[in-house]
Order: C-alpha cells, then structure tokens, then sequence
C-alpha cells in the first residue's frame, strides 16, 4: 500500500507547514508554496509539486493521498473540482485530516474519506465549503499584501494622525495634544493626571481607559501593529522618540505593580508604605481643624487587625526619614548589587538592529537589477522590519546605563528637598519598591526595600 500527502501554504498566512505532521509512514510527501498571495486575474499559480505528484501518480499506483484540507488542491471551486476528478481518474483515496466528512473507510478507523461515488453525494455540499474558506483566504491574502507593503490597517487613523494613500501622516492640528500627553505622563508618571490636563489645557476630553490606549499604541512611536501580533517598525513618522516610548514602557511597568488608585495619588509616598505590625498597606489621611486653614496629613493602616489597632504617624515624618534612608541606603544597594553589563547589551542589540536596517538598504537594487522580483523583496523586507521591532521591544526594556551615577545624583538631601510632590512621587517609584515601617513601642524607623 503506498500512502503520500500534499501540503499547500502561503507565507504570508501561515508558517510553512512541517512535512511530519501526519503520524503516520508516509512515501512521499509533495509541498508547494504560494508564489503570489494575490493570483492576477489571467495568471494561473503554477504547483509544480502537485503536477510532479500526478506524474509520479501515473508511473506508481498509489492507493491514499493525505491533504490536510480540500480547499489546498486549488485556488478556485473549479480548480478543486477538476483535482478531485484527477485523483478520482487514478483511483486514489483522498484521506483529509482537518476537515470533518459524512463517510468512512472501514480499514482507517476515524479518519475521514472522500473517494469516488460517495464524494458525488456530499460534493455539492463541499463544494460550498471549500468556496467559503477560499473566499476568506483572499480577503486574509489581501490583508497579508498590505501587511508586507507596511500599509496602514483598515479603520480610521489613530488621533494624530491622518491616513494618506499609503501610510500614516502626522496631523499638525492633534498631533501636539497627543505629544502634550506624552510629556505630562512622562514628568509626573500619572495617567489620570495626564487626561485631565488634556481636558483642562485643550478641552480635549479622554477616557483613562482611552489614555491607557494611546500610551501603549505603536503608532504613536513610528510603528504599525497588525491583528496577527506582529510589528513592523518605522512605518511613518512618530510623535514620540524611542527614548520617550522606553521610559512609558518602564511607568506602566512600574504603575501596574501598585495597588488601585495609588498610581497618580498626589503624594509622593502613597502606594509605598507597610506597616510591619499588621502588614496593612497604609493610606493617607488629612486633618483640619476647625476654623484653621491649615491640614495635617497622617499615614495610617487600612486594615489593621492587631488589638489594640496601630497607630498613624505624621506624614512630614515619615517623607523625612525615607529621603534621609534612600540617601544613605541607596548607593550601597547599588555597588552591592550584580548589574548586567547594560552598555555592552545595548551595544550588541544595537548591532543587530543596523545589520539588519543594512540588509534592507540592499534590496531594492537587487529588484532594480532582477536578482529579486518585487513580492519576494516586499516579503524579506517585512520579515526584516518585524524582527527589528522585535530586537527595539528588547532595547526598551532595559534600565539605563549609568544607573551608579544617577543613584549618586539622587543621594543628595537637597535634590528631594528642591522636587514637588509629583516629582519626588516619580522618583521615589522609581527605585522603591515598598517602604517598611518597623515599630519598636512609641518609636518607630523605616527599611527600604528597592526594586533591584
């Protein structure tokens, strides 16, 4: 008994299939790829593997052929149809193993054939199948097309932009509330903050969750994400800078290890501080007394459970001695800690990033001189520029360099002393993860926990 398979992809669509898929000992099996995602109309694709198989068909008899859908033996009903008629003309049973069928060969338990009479009977409604799933491969190879020629996907353009013909164009009359947005997240590292600055400044009324969006969409940083999860880099011009993308990175990153509503609280320690006692995360209160303008602020546990319950302490307290620990503790923490050698990382991605930015330099005069027809360069050149973003989402995710000196910087009283609440909340989150508070009876100290 001789069993052979047929597969058929399209590299746009999919990965080429393993020829080892079936589980079972087959001959031989016989692979074509698609030459076009989109077939001109007038111009047939050539299989020259499935002619290939009928030449071999001719010359051996062979009693089963393994497909694994029908829809694979052509690019139209007709097609399908005149190969089900070929195979039939050989006497070869088509075994196909994705796709479900009304009859069954008794010496295959469970797998599904189609041969001879009994295709007749459920031909019309295979047919009809095969014409759906065909009809979706060309509206997903059309897609395919514009992915590989880094077209903008269907919809209307992200805010701040507008679409051209065949990409993304800045809009001078939104692209600088978008950019505006960026720059407050980036200073004060809250987004509720950053939408209503944009309500307040332009009028410009978001949902956070909108916001949330806009901080995370490629497009604002020169790249294109399509529904498939991949991304091609450097599509159209950006309103943001890498650096600036890097550092949204790093605050959502750091945000979303922050319990609720804590992210963009106005004061610098709230989200940071533990008590040790309860282990309750503590919250900050004010107090006013009546008939004064002047309010006290007091850290205290929000779910206490010893008996009796622990008690607040003064906020200024507990501010000054956290500047006066990470200025004491901090440079310690960061000669003890292993760091990576960051530069040298960022030196290799960056390499791989201009070998392969050079690569696609050299492709179109390979097109211009014909070593390379123009689909087989638009599909290397899409390849190239998603591994890029891949090597840049890598390059984004690492701390900075001088991370030694900049916790010296910030080992200066006078530094945290000279910041606004926002911006000593920034810094400290930058570095702290939590603030213990240690009680001993009526005294009490802190330990900080970093977040290397």
């Amino acid at each position: 008994m001789r069993i052979i398979a047929y597969l058929y992809s399209d590299p746009l669509l999919e990965p080429t299939p393993d020829s080892n898929l079936w589980g079972w000992d087959i001959d031989r099996v016989y692979q074509d790829l698609a030459i076009a995602a989109v077939p001109k109309k007038g111009i047939a694709i050539v299989r020259q593997q499935w002619q290939q198989l009928l030449d071999d068909c001719q010359a051996e008899p062979t009693d089963y052929l393994l497909l694994r859908r029908v829809e694979e033996l052509g690019d139209s009903v007709q097609a399908v149809g005149d190969r089900l008629a070929e195979l039939e003309a050989l006497g070869i049973r088509l075994i196909v193993t994705e796709q479900a069928a009304s009859t069954m060969h008794p010496a295959l338990a469970d797998q599904p054939i189609l041969k001879g009479a009994d295709l007749q009977a459920d031909l019309l409604k295979l047919l009809q199948q095969v014409q759906r799933e065909q009809r979706s491969r060309r509206i997903r190879q059309g897609h395919a097309q514009n992915r590989v020629k880094a077209l903008p996907p269907p919809g209307k353009a992200p805010y701040g932009y507008r679409r051209s013909k065949s990409r993304y164009v800045v809009d001078r009359s939104t692209a600088p509330v978008v950019k505006d947005f960026f720059e407050q997240f980036l200073l004060y590292g809250s987004l509720n903050g950053a939408v209503r600055y944009l309500a307040k400044r332009y009028g410009k009324k978001i949902a956070v969750s909108t916001g949330h969006r806009w901080l995370n969409n490629p497009v604002y940083r020169g790249d294109l994400a399509y529904q498939n999860g991949e991304l091609v880099s450097d599509t159209h011009d950006p309103i943001i800078s890498r650096d600036e993308a890097a550092q949204v990175d790093r605050l959502l990153r750091r945000n979303r290890q922050l319990p609720p509503r804590t992210a963009s609280a106005p004061r610098s320690l709230a989200g940071l501080v533990v008590c040790s006692e309860c282990r309750s995360p503590m919250t900050i209160t004010r107090v006013s007394a009546p008939r004064r303008d002047r309010e006290y602020l007091y850290l205290r546990p929000t779910g206490c459970t010893q008996t009796p319950k622990c008690k607040a302490i003064a906020y200024e307290a507990i501010l000054q001695q956290t500047i006066e620990r990470i200025c004491e503790d901090l440079p310690r923490a960061v000669a003890d800690v292993e760091l990576p050698d960051v530069g040298t990382i960022k030196q290799g991605i960056g390499g791989a990033i201009a070998a392969k930015q050079a690569i696609l330099s050299q492709l179109p005069p390979l097109v211009t001189s014909g070593v390379l027809d123009q689909d087989t360069a638009d599909l290397r050149a899409y390849k190239l520029r998603t591994e890029i973003a891949v090597l840049q989402g890598k390059l984004a995710q690492l701390p900075p360099v001088n991370l030694q000196a900049i916790a010296q910087t910030v080992s200066i009283p006078q530094f945290w002393l000279d910041l606004s609440e926002p911006e000593r909340r920034f810094y400290f989150r930058e570095f702290i993860r939590q603030i213990e508070l240690i009680r001993h009876a009526e005294r009490w100290k802190l330990k900080l926990i970093f977040i290397f």
